[in-house]
């Protein structure tokens, strides 16, 4: 039984959703969710967590994305993509290669966003997306976010390619957009495949067929990313037996029932695992205790 994460490479024109719907009927499990949607029409990495690996979701480290993307130059849509209608089309993109990449540079390092209309973001309780359809747009408000880096991976106008590394939240459609408002002929993203997320990583991406034809040969265990592997970026915390035992009864351990010769300091509140044998067993929050040790919170139990 899968007990964790399997990282799907999901096609284009389905939503995320599909995905884990797909993955349920696949696995023969209700406990399955997703981390990090994608639009219908991107491609790429889509974490899918399984059986205990959706209660570690909240504890998870995907402040890293990496996507490639293909930008069509001198066109706009209502969408800030080419699944939309078309908003305007010019042929005024005689810039050469250097300044394109002068204006990519201009999106580098801490940036600003007005998330599109086509987006899942709610105002009153109502995705936006919906009201997009219904031909009226709100005003949103700027969010802040970062480009950590804009590669150039191949320059044929009005066809550009490039790869990004940005933090959650950043809107590839939006940068776009706004990339072709700088060169003045406007853009549009014709694809889009996100090939990190965090610790999860394209090369260790299945698609769904084959995660199907894996199942059926009794192989599905080896698309398995457990849990404790994607939770390496967090301190570990070893329970003595007498701390495992606890954690049957809702217990949140004490630093006498671990296997630390001494408390782990934490000046702000920490998410930690808790581990018996190396496996993980529970998620647990470092609490500051006033100049005292810290307190351990179990917050998810796997046992």
């Amino acid at each position: 039984m899968i007990n964790g994460f399997v990282i799907i490479d999901k096609p284009a024109g389905i939503t995320s959703h599909d995905v884990v719907s797909r993955v349920r009927r696949i696995l023969g499990t209700r406990k399955v969710g997703h981390t990090g949607t994608l639009d219908p029409f991107a491609t790429g990495v889509l974490p899918v967590a399984v059986n205990d690996g959706t209660k570690v979701i909240p504890f998870l480290d995907e402040g890293s994305k990496t996507y490639e993307a293909l930008l069509r130059l001198g066109v706009t849509t209502d969408t800030l993509d080419m699944t939309g209608t078309l908003l305007s089309e010019s042929h005024n993109y005689n810039f050469t290669k250097e300044q394109f990449l002068s204006t990519l540079f201009h999106f580098t390092g801490a940036i600003s966003q007005i998330p599109p209309m086509y987006s899942a973001i709610k105002q009153n309780g109502q995705p936006l997306y919906k009201l997009a359809r219904q031909g009226v747009e709100v005003e949103r408000k700027s969010r802040d976010v970062e480009i950590y880096s804009i590669d150039l991976l191949s320059f044929d106008p009005p066809n550009v390619s490039i790869r990004v590394v940005c933090s959650r939240g950043t809107y590839i459609r939006t940068l776009a957009d706004d990339i072709g408002r700088i060169l003045g002929c406007g853009a549009a993203l014709q694809e889009l495949r996100r090939t990190a997320s965090g610790p999860f990583l394209i090369e260790n991406s299945v698609t769904l067929s084959e995660l199907e034809s894996a199942v059926g040969e009794g192989r599905g265990e080896s698309f398995n990313l457990k849990p404790m592997k994607v939770l390496e970026h967090l301190p570990e915390i070893p329970l003595s037996p007498a701390g495992l035992d606890g954690l049957h009864f809702g217990r949140s351990p004490s630093w006498a029932s671990t296997n630390l010769k001494a408390p782990l300091f934490c000046s702000t509140e920490t998410a930690v695992c808790l581990t018996s044998a190396g496996n993980l067993v529970a998620l647990a929050t470092l609490l500051p205790n006033n100049g005292a040790d810290a307190r351990i919170l179990l917050k998810r139990v796997l046992v």
